[in-house]
């Protein structure tokens, strides 16, 4: 069901070609740009109508207005499954709590007597959400990016999230209800590129937003590269993926557990066990079959993500080289399953978030540990991070500078200036006094 990489014998390589030798999904966003241009366009130039027409092509359903009324969050909370409420409301009250530690206050810096620079953070002032709507229904995505924007201080928030035939049109019921949860009561009817060029051009119902977050499909990732530039984005998500760190002291029936979970999500899904351990690896694959055959959609997502290229055990020599391979790789969500696996974690680099030791499943991330599930994927952790309140805000530095303070320094930008070619700077701070540049103290 799953293959086997053998990295064992012999010295691993570095860099680019050992990234070249792991499991990765093909995800090409490029040619899925040229698709999705002209219906970002259809949206620029038909506004609503456009969004009414793709909304009854792509999801089957016409729809008579893509915003959706408030009454309809308010039923839908209010039909919302008490265990359901009862699991987002503390799904929601762990993320506060974290991210609001992440919260950062303006300092200012005296770097001479009159002279100071400060930082002060500003929210951006509005976003658009998305939370997907097709494989599955998403609403714990809708926690993982309202409670950062939210936290964060944003003022205008707004969420879209696929038409659904079975619902008459509107979003998921639950993807409603965590809406009305949160207080997010502006909600559009809309999916997938379409949603997103509504957020970054603006409709009749929908005004433009400055920044875009959440996970998607590939053409979410691709409607997000198209509008680079013109709005912010938190990333370019692609499929989701798994790596687990084991050693011989896992549980081949937990290591086997937490592969399928993230499997389940999609055909393309990446799970991939990195061990020093030959019979933890021929146990986990032991393991897979009852435990697949025992879940659902397998046919479907977990069989084919499983089987697929992106997915793999791969042998190691040891702990030591397993830390290189998961560096390499830079896994979206990292499990550590060895000895002392606090220190093994500890010396990690690339990873979108790491969970430590058998009692820390992705799933728990996924949905109440009170971290963020919107994190980076395709080895993009070893530059980017996860979705947080610093995602939605920005640093603007503060120069204030009194006479004196100017005087001392000017020689030195005069001089900067002049060397490089740029004669205005420099003429800039001399105009201050009279043309002639104090001496320096």
């Amino acid at each position: 069901m799953i293959s086997r990489i053998d990295l064992r014998g012999g010295a691993l390589p570095e860099g680019p070609a050992l990234r070249d030798l792991l499991p990765r999904a093909d995800f090409d966003v490029a040619a899925a740009l040229e698709k999705v241009r002209p219906i970002c366009e259809a949206v620029h130039h038909r506004g609503d109508a456009a969004l009414i027409e793709f909304a009854e092509q792509f999801d089957g359903v016409r729809l008579e207005s893509v915003r959706v009324p408030r009454q309809a969050l308010k039923d839908a909370l209010d039909r919302l499954d008490p265990d359901v409420r009862a699991a987002l409301e503390e799904s929601i009250r762990r993320a506060r709590l974290v991210h609001r530690e992440q919260r950062r206050t303006a300092h200012t810096t005296q770097v001479v007597p009159g002279g100071s620079v400060t930082e002060k953070w500003v929210p951006v002032q509005r976003v658009g959400l998305y939370a997907p709507g097709g494989r599955s229904v998403y609403p714990s995505s809708v926690v993982m990016n309202a409670v950062p924007a939210q936290e964060a201080g944003v003022e205008s928030v707004a969420l879209a999230s696929p038409a659904q035939a079975e619902f008459g049109g509107l979003p998921h019921p639950t993807i409603l209800a965590a809406c009305a949860l949160l207080g997010v009561d502006e909600v559009y009817a809309a999916g997938g590129a379409t949603a997103v060029a509504m957020f970054a051009y603006g409709t009749e119902s929908c005004p433009p937003v400055t920044m875009v977050t959440g996970p998607g499909n590939i053409w979410v990732a691709a409607a997000k590269r198209y509008f680079t530039g013109r709005i912010g984005i938190d990333a370019e998500a692609g499929p989701t993926e798994i790596a687990i760190l084991a050693d011989s002291t896992a549980d081949p029936v937990h290591v086997a557990a937490d592969l399928i979970s993230q499997a389940e999500h999609d055909p393309l899904a990446a799970a991939v066990l990195v061990t020093d351990s030959a019979e933890l690896a021929d146990a986990v694959e032991k393991e897979l079959e009852p435990q697949v055959a025992a879940t659902k959609h397998v046919e479907d997502r977990i069989r084919p993500a499983l089987s697929g290229k992106q997915s793999a055990i791969v042998l190691v020599d040891g702990i030591e080289e397993g830390l290189r391979v998961v560096d390499a790789y830079g896994a979206e969500h990292l499990e550590i399953q060895t000895a002392d696996a606090a220190a093994v974690a500890d010396r990690v680099h690339n990873a979108g978030a790491i969970f430590i030791g058998p009692w820390a499943p992705v799933s728990l991330g996924d949905y109440a540990a009170g971290s963020n599930h919107v994190l980076p994927t395709g080895g993009c952790a070893c530059h980017s991070s996860g979705l947080s309140v610093q995602s939605f805000l920005r640093g603007i530095h503060i120069v204030d500078y009194s006479r004196d303070a100017l005087a001392e320094v000017a020689h030195h930008v005069v001089t900067l200036a002049e060397a490089e070619d740029l004669p205005a700077h420099g003429a800039a701070v001399k105009a201050r006094f009279g043309w002639k540049v104090p001496e320096s103290k």
